[in-house]
């Protein structure tokens, strides 16, 4: 099955006939078999059901040079059925981007590019698909930065499978293209009837697929994703710059290969040995085609963000007024917005978020994806991959609904800004449903994320400000309400460390908290000033990474840590805090220190702020209460 190419090595081009093509999209039917069943394990069914509708697309349509992945004003293709791996590796080669030992000796092996499902490890991979119903949500990113931000012509084109269809992204990404009116984008929808353990939703009813697209202002190109002639044709209408079009194209799983073509039970299986050399055979044999598509129009090949940047000139505030951090995030935003490569996207809470504040400075980067959390953060992604810095915010509580999404742009390896308001039972009468107490959690197991959370509208500034130059994802979680800022506007917070706002050698016990807590433990300590215990409160504004050192040296010098959360106990303040505190070589870092930890606990509702901080237990009393049960042990 290893056994390299026989026949002499023929050059594709724009304009080959598609007799030519045929035997292009063969053999990547054929490559596509021999390098799964080479591996073990691979879809190579899905693979053969888009072989054809990718050899008139590589050899006919995608203006691309695969030797200048980078180029700027090349066309972009997304696998968002990133599950067909084999099909997609098998273009590569035919486009002399990867060998045939390279495909047939480390697809899917450890430590090797061709991995399981495309990440952007490879240089012709923008974005890592494989969670199925992501990629179309991706390339709508894509192409809103293509026209909007760059004002290319370039084109995106998706491979989608109709499985993935019954994932509700897949409509909010149509949705925005067509409201956008994303004529640079074109999806090709491979509607071969199968998915993973049977039939899928809606098989082979093409119209059905239609009448769907057609309702979120896209236009549908139906065609027998088998016929060249078909496809070609409605391609070539599809790249007309009218609208953005879906073509449906029927097709058949495991095309070309009679023992499993519309056979159930062959999905994500490898051809065994005997029948994938039957495969080939049938196939046609083992070919070496090379392919040259369409160049990619000459345009200028500046990068995004290569204007002339303004000054950055963050808002400032006198110590003791009271002022939302989300204000200050939305000041923050619009002045940060001096540096062109800077945008923004809303998920219409823009006037409570204050991201709107970017958009009045910045109309022209703007983004408003409505109530549709996925998209936005797909969006950003694609966005990212253009070269942009993106911030996306909405409510704390509904970036939850994104997880997924944020979770496979750390795959990418994606640098991208998030920011969180609305957190905590501190936004009051709304109820359990506003109230983000998942999300601390949730972005520091993020893989290689920043977590952060300023206390005052000062801190709140300079974090927003710092997003803007770290690499991976970073969240900012931001509150509701106002309350007295703290710090002048001199004063810096570099990522990773902490500010120590009372501290004395007599102290016997460190208040540690953040956002409306940290403000609670001040008043704790001024309490328990008052009957002679001396407190020391640290405003822990980076999460992740967390200041081991100022806490590992408060543990050490009062001997007593509390930690004080608005958020639920798993994965916020209180566990950043134990990793740091966590024990060495087996043994207990701090073996007599007395630790305790005050979060939210129960299912809350509504009332007011301070109603609500007392009753799940982190006001400034309930602080003060076990603060004195901890110096007493």
């Amino acid at each position: 099955m290893t056994a390299a190419p026989t026949t002499p090595t023929t050059t594709l081009g724009p304009d080959s006939d598609l007799s030519e093509v045929f035997e292009l999209a063969q053999q990547l039917r054929v490559d596509s078999v021999r390098a799964s069943t080479a591996a073990g394990s691979g879809h190579p069914t899905s693979s053969l059901s888009a072989a054809d509708l990718m050899a008139v697309l590589m050899a006919r349509h995608l203006r691309y040079d695969w030797s200048a992945p980078d180029d700027p004003a090349a066309d972009r293709l997304v696998f968002s059925k990133g599950h067909a791996s084999p099909l997609l590796y098998a273009m590569f080669k035919a486009a002399g981007a990867v060998g045939d030992d390279e495909l047939m000796t480390t697809y899917r092996r450890f430590g090797h590019r061709l991995q399981g499902h495309p990440t952007p490890e490879l240089p012709w991979v923008d974005v890592a698909t494989g969670s199925l119903g992501q990629g179309i949500g991706y390339a709508v990113g894509m192409a809103l930065a293509i026209r909007d931000l760059e004002r290319r012509s370039g084109r995106v084109w998706v491979l989608c499978g109709d499985s993935e269809t019954a994932e509700g992204s897949v409509w909010e990404a149509l949705d925005k293209a067509g409201h956008h009116r994303l004529a640079n984008l074109v999806v090709l929808l491979d509607v071969n009837r199968l998915g993973q353990s049977g039939p899928t939703e809606l098989e082979w009813d093409t119209e059905a697929y239609a009448r769907r697209v057609e309702a979120f202002g896209c236009r549908a190109i139906v065609v027998d994703g088998h016929d060249l002639e078909a496809v070609d044709l409605a391609l070539t209408t599809a790249a007309d710059g009218r609208e953005p079009t879906v073509v449906v194209a029927r097709t058949v799983k495991g095309r070309g290969v009679t023992e499993v073509a519309d056979k159930e039970g062959w999905h994500g299986k490898a051809l065994p040995e005997g029948l994938a050399e039957r495969a080939v055979a049938e196939l046609g044999g083992v070919r070496d085609l090379r392919v040259r598509g369409p160049r990619p129009p000459e345009e200028e090949t500046t990068r995004p963000g290569a204007g002339q940047a303004g000054p950055v000139e963050l808002p400032r505030y006198e110590v003791g007024d009271e002022v939302a951090t989300r204000v200050a995030f939305g000041a923050a935003l619009a002045a940060v917005g001096a540096r062109p490569e800077i945008v923004a996207l809303d998920a219409e809470v823009g006037n409570s978020t204050h991201a709107e504040d970017f958009g009045k400075a910045h109309p022209e980067r703007y983004f408003q994806t409505y109530i549709a959390e996925q998209q936005m953060i797909a969006d950003a992604v694609g966005m990212a991959v253009r070269g942009f810095r993106p911030y996306a915010t909405t409510f704390a509580a509904f970036l939850t609904r994104a997880h997924d999404f944020i979770r496979m742009a750390a795959v990418s390896r994606i640098t991208l800004a998030l920011c969180g308001t609305h957190c905590g039972v501190e936004i009051g009468a709304d109820g359990p449903s506003q109230m983000g107490l998942e999300d601390l959690a949730m972005m520091r197991a993020v893989l290689g994320s920043t977590v952060l959370y300023p206390s005052d509208a000062t801190s709140a500034a300079a974090l927003t400000a710092a997003m803007a130059d770290l690499d991976g994802i970073s969240y900012l979680r931001a509150t509701r309400g106002a309350y007295p800022v703290l710090y002048d506007g001199d004063e810096t917070f570099p990522v990773g460390g902490s500010k120590t706002l009372h501290q004395s050698p007599d102290d016997r016990v460190t208040l540690v908290g953040a956002g409306v807590t940290l403000h609670e433990c001040l008043a704790a300590a001024e309490e328990l000033a008052d009957e002679g215990v001396r407190a020391r409160v640290v405003d822990l504004y980076s999460v992740k990474p967390v200041d081991v050192g100022t806490l590992r040296r408060a543990a050490l010098e009062t001997g007593a840590v509390l930690v004080v959360e608005d958020h639920h106990p798993e994965g916020g303040l209180g566990e950043a805090v134990l990793s740091a505190l966590a024990a060495d070589a087996g043994r207990p870092a701090f073996p007599h220190l007395s630790f305790g930890h005050l979060a939210v606990t129960e299912l809350p509702g509504s009332g007011t702020t301070e109603e609500l901080l007392d009753a799940c237990g982190i006001s400034r009393t309930h602080i003060a209460r076990a603060a004195r049960a901890l110096v007493a042990r």
